[in-house]
């Protein structure tokens, strides 16, 4: 039989008056209280009216979270990051997966919509400036791992810059002087970010940074190994490599391994984002660790504050990186 509010309310010992304070985020209820109540409703499987909620202009607790692809290990961390906070806060998250293309956000916006979510979580690339502004407008949108720059919105990122100059002072340290970087599409932010901060710090050493050292990828392994065997064919090969996510490094080392050049002894590699990835390759990446776990929890921090206060300034929250030195990076000996 289906689980009543009155069934929560008798498990609970409370009214059923609290328990829909707890289901609409009203009235003052401790944190603790709260997340006990919530738990009682997951035991029974009860199941508020989303439908009906939505038809009264109530919150629907639920939130979109835009990305492009969970089979990458960072979105797919940041995206269990989000269900968690929200899952702490009582709501849900449905999670879709764009690949970067405005038709698809575009498709599954109005999927939100139709769902009359409370809000939209954006980890995706938006390139239509029309659409992006028509979305901030209607309903509370965060964006996370990357900025817009169109349309103001509240944001939620690490440092990339930041993250780029540890990578190049690290190599530095180590004594190359032949580096180069994959990176993603010049047109997202943080790609932008990471390698200007790679490149400023050779530059303050001087070393300079070739264009042709620096090779645009698309978001996957295959594209990380097809460039990097390109940058090994050149006669005046990097010694030391900069790649802007796991993925990308983890091509590297293949394309590595194929072209019989040893790391970290003739090429040293340093990854973005430190997922799982970054511990199981052979050899583990030293990589510049992005907080996933953080992101989320925030991003989901300003999409609630961002209903319950309705603040009139748009936030943004710049998270530090951290370097994980692991043994894809050595010194170089000429």
């Amino acid at each position: 039989m289906k689980a009543t509010i009155y069934d929560v309310a008798r498990e609970a010992g409370v009214s059923i008056a609290t328990v829909s304070k707890v289901i609409n985020g009203k009235g003052k209820i401790s944190e603790e209280r709260r997340r006990e109540i919530i738990e009682i409703m997951d035991r029974l499987h009860y199941q508020p009216s989303v439908i009906a909620s939505a038809l009264t202009g109530k919150h629907t607790y639920t939130f979109g979270l835009l990305i492009p692809v969970i089979s990458n290990p960072f979105f797919a961390e940041v995206a269990r990051a989000v269900e968690d906070r929200a899952h702490q806060l009582g709501y849900s998250v449905i999670i879709c997966s764009t690949d970067n293309k405005d038709d698809r956000v575009e498709r599954y916006i109005g999927l939100l919509k139709q769902k009359s979510v409370d809000g939209i979580i954006m980890g995706t690339g938006i390139e239509r400036v029309d659409m992006a502004a028509e979305l901030s407008g209607s309903m509370p949108v965060v964006a996370i791992g990357r900025e817009w720059s169109s349309v103001p919105v509240h944001t939620v990122v690490a440092d990339d810059y930041q993250g780029g100059r540890a990578a190049a002072s690290h190599l530095l340290g180590l004594g190359h002087r032949r580096c180069a970087v994959l990176s993603e599409s010049m047109t997202i932010i943080s790609s932008r970010e990471r390698v200007q901060g790679y490149r400023q710090a050779l530059e303050e050493a001087d070393i300079p940074l070739h264009n042709d050292h620096i090779r645009i990828c698309k978001f996957t392994i295959e594209d990380g190994r097809r460039n990097t065997a390109l940058l090994l064919a050149d006669e005046n090969r990097p010694t030391a490599l900069f790649c802007c996510n796991d993925l990308l490094a983890v091509g590297a080392l293949q394309a590595a391994r194929e072209a019989g050049v040893r790391v970290p002894e003739q090429l040293s590699i340093v990854s973005f984002d430190n997922t799982i990835l970054a511990a199981v390759t052979d050899p583990p990446l030293t990589s510049v660790a992005q907080p996933m776990e953080q992101l989320g929890a925030m991003a989901v921090n300003l999409l609630v504050r961002e209903l319950e206060e309705k603040p009139s300034d748009k936030q943004k929250i710049v998270l530090q990186t951290e370097l994980i030195v692991r043994e894809s990076t050595a010194g170089w000996r000429s």
